[in-house]
């Protein structure tokens, strides 16, 4: 192989991370040529929904994944958080990065955090894990769909739009764009849990191909993937999707791995929290251990009322 060709979407974060990837690979395979792919997805061009009513956050893969299929792209750099959990016949994901700083951050022009919001603000966020942990810390809050990049999302910020806007940090971070807020507070992973995968990339590939897999291999971080691929495994197992309010995070301390949930309706009520701990030599199967505990604990049945409620007044869009 003399050129890879990595799909990636045309936002700005996502053209940062496939330009990081580029050069992580130009650092280990100097004589390998490498090329950017742009495609625009639908999750890209449709922001005037949720995403779960357009598909999920799937489709921010689906385009990229197309490209692969049809032989014009051989790797695909993925935000981790927006993988689904099963992968299409023919491509694989082979490799994920090391696990930069997963905390969602509080953006407002006006307010330096989530206490200090008067009852009534307007807070915009998209994500349901998001709107129903806010409405479990603050009640009083009015949670505001937010769609777009994310220099479109501070834009609405800046004009008014919202008092307050919750974004993941490491975005922000990697775009320089905190400066751009007067306050942003980041938000404890015990205050807001986040989903599987994020600040994670993961790296998809054209199955079958070793030159492929041996560079695929080499950007992967043994313990981030480790603890990303119980996270994925617990979602896998509930059948989660981003119409559900899933938050999940496992990390490794001291040789011991523990992992954390919580599922429940959009509104802030009916939250179900559980955790598990094991060794890192028997934690292999602690996502899907976790999951079960769940289930049967009622997970199931608060998730199908969750999706049922999550967006009434709308109507899902189908593939």
């Amino acid at each position: 192989m003399q050129t890879v060709r990595i799909a990636t979407r045309a936002s700005n974060l996502a053209l940062w991370q496939a330009y990081h990837i580029e050069e992580e690979i130009k650092k280990r395979f100097p004589d390998l040529g490498v090329e950017i792919v742009k495609i625009t997805s639908k999750g890209d061009k449709v922001l005037d929904k949720p995403l779960a009513l357009i598909g999920g956050k799937g489709h921010f893969t689906k385009e990229l994944e197309d490209e692969m299929l049809a032989g014009n792209a051989d790797l695909a750099v993925h935000s981790l958080k927006d993988v689904p959990t099963t992968m299409p016949e023919g491509l694989k994901l082979a490799a994920i990065t090391k696990k930069a700083d997963d905390r969602d951050v509080f953006l407002s022009h006006k307010y330096k955090n989530i206490e200090e919001l008067p009852s009534g603000a307007v807070v915009g966020t998209t994500s349901l894990r998001r709107r129903m942990q806010l409405l479990k810390q603050r009640p009083d809050l009015k949670v505001k769909n937010l769609r777009g990049n994310v220099n479109t999302r501070l834009a609405k910020l800046a004009r008014g739009e919202y008092d307050a806007i919750i974004l993941a940090y490491i975005g922000m971070k990697r775009l320089d764009l905190l400066k751009e807020v007067p306050f942003h507070d980041p938000i404890d992973v015990e205050v807001m849990m986040p989903p599987m995968g994020q600040a994670a990339l993961g790296i998809e590939i054209v199955d079958g191909n070793k030159e492929l897999e041996r560079i695929a291999a080499s950007l992967n971080d043994e313990h981030s993937a480790f603890c990303a691929n119980l996270e994925r495994d617990f979602v896998r197992t509930l059948q989660g999707s981003c119409s559900v309010p899933i938050g999940v995070h496992a990390y490794i301390r001291e040789q011991t791995v523990h992992i954390k949930a919580m599922v429940g309706l959009p509104d802030g009520t009916n939250i179900l929290e559980r955790s598990q701990s094991s060794s890192l030599a028997a934690a292999k199967n602690l996502g899907i251990s976790l999951a079960q505990e769940m289930i049967d604990a009622g997970a199931m049945e608060i998730l199908a009322r969750a999706e049922e409620v999550a967006f009434k007044d709308e109507r899902c869009e189908r593939l």
